[in-house]
């Protein structure tokens, strides 16, 4: 039997998964996601990145340097497989 463990911190904020896609496929996928979530006003979102290599991470990284509407954005202190954003919710 496998035990799933959820951080309680981050469970009820919205995610999303980008395991599999490439690094240029995941910037489309992520780009919508932020929008949709600036229009709902959402403050905190989650990204999926994974481990593995890192290249999902760093594609991440480097276009969330390029969006205004990002506060901040850092490593989920207890799963260094996700990235959790801080949005500018004006």
């Amino acid at each position: 039997m496998t035990r799933i463990i959820r951080d309680p911190f981050t469970y009820h904020l919205p995610h999303l998964d980008i395991h599999g896609e490439t690094s240029l496929t995941c910037i489309a996928v992520l780009k919508s996601f932020i929008n949709d979530n600036l229009k709902l006003k959402n403050k905190q979102i989650v990204i999926i990145h994974g481990k593995g290599t890192g290249a999902l991470r760093k594609a991440t990284h480097n276009y969330l340097k390029t969006r205004k509407e990002v506060k901040r954005y850092y490593i989920d202190g207890l799963n260094d497989g996700e990235t959790i954003v801080e949005l500018n919710i004006k």
